[in-house]
């Protein structure tokens, strides 16, 4: 298992997410890129990969058999937290699960989510709360 994590912001997106170790739990074996984008190449890679205009919080795709990248748009990440009743941090670390759970084929519903909350729990994070109309499949 490897993680090869890049950061194309002016920020550091997340101290404290223990990624290689939640990686490893999700997908063991597995060779993962975390890339860290601003919006602009967030909301091209999703015009690019999924023809959606959108600037997405995550976007996850394989790159082979026990390979894919996970990127996350630090920026949407930070203004969308607080809706999900999570700080930056713990939404970061959502979003690194949630785009690990789409690369093991998980699709959005109760079970994603109750996988979601498992590893949240494990690691040392709160859980989301979809209040206010949000749900785990908004804008990624």
């Amino acid at each position: 298992m490897s993680l090869d994590i890049r950061n194309f912001t002016r920020r550091v997106p997340a101290r404290g997410v223990p990624f290689a170790r939640i990686a490893e739990a999700v997908l063991p074996g597995w060779d993962i890129s975390l890339v860290f984008a601003g919006e602009r190449r967030a909301q091209n890679l999703n015009i690019a990969l999924r023809k959606k205009e959108y600037v997405p919080n995550v976007l996850s795709y394989e790159l082979s058999e026990s390979s894919g990248e996970i990127i996350i748009c630090p920026a949407v990440a930070r203004q969308q937290a607080a809706s999900y009743g999570l700080s930056y941090t713990e939404f970061i670390a959502y979003l690194f699960i949630h785009g690990l759970l789409h690369l093991k084929g998980y699709p959005h519903g109760a079970t994603m989510e109750k996988h979601e909350r498992g590893y949240l729990a494990r690691f040392g994070f709160k859980s989301p709360s979809f209040t206010n109309g949000t749900t785990n499949s908004n804008r990624h």
